[in-house]
């Protein structure tokens, strides 16, 4: 009889929250996840990464929390000098952090073990997400030349970047056909 008390009295209020909190992972109340999940890409950054960190290598360090070897640099792009960091694991490039005017501006993810919110990750073929290029994707600019970019589904801040084989001109993208076989290569968040 008390459980089913509580239950009646609980039950308005997990209704209730099903329609307002409708942005709680809720997935983060599992008890797997109690103890710390891996790092994913949303909406807002990834990890504890986003656009009001400072480019400074403990605060980024702290945001990826302390799981990567940091090496830092400057490079140009679209003609400003961008800051960057690389987050090393056994010595390979598993994301990079760029920014500006001292504070992220950019994340390229490349490390498998880190999806997105909504559960995609390196390795994903293009045609699970997509059905076709026109209007949602384009050629890669810069480092991400040999690329096909691509907008996610739903998102105003993260794309994803596929790469596979191309014999054709560089300027077109290849057909859709031929980006099927492509996989996701890199996931990109961009403030």
């Amino acid at each position: 009889m008390k459980s089913l008390r509580l239950m009646i009295l609980g039950l308005p209020l997990i209704l209730a929250g099903c329609s307002t909190m409708s942005s709680v992972q809720w997935s983060s109340a599992l008890p797997w996840n109690w103890f710390g999940s891996s790092a994913a890409v949303s909406e807002q950054g990834v990890a504890g990464l986003n656009s009001t960190t400072p480019m400074d290598e403990e605060a980024v360090s702290d945001g990826l929390s302390d799981n990567y070897r940091l090496r830092n640099g400057m490079k140009t792009a679209n003609g400003e000098i961008v800051s960057y960091f690389e987050a090393l694991k056994d010595q390979q490039v598993m994301i990079i952090i760029n920014g500006n005017n001292g504070k992220v501006s950019r994340i390229d993810v490349m490390d498998p073990s880190i999806e997105s919110e909504k559960g995609v990750k390196i390795g994903t073929p293009f045609g699970d997400l997509y059905d076709k290029a026109f209007g949602v994707c384009e050629q890669g600019r810069g480092d991400d030349a040999d690329l096909v970019v691509c907008k996610a589904p739903d998102s105003s801040h993260i794309s994803y970047a596929f790469k596979g084989e191309w014999t054709g001109p560089e300027s077109l993208l290849p057909s859709d056909d031929m980006l099927k076989k492509w996989t996701l290569t890199k996931i990109i968040w961009q403030q």
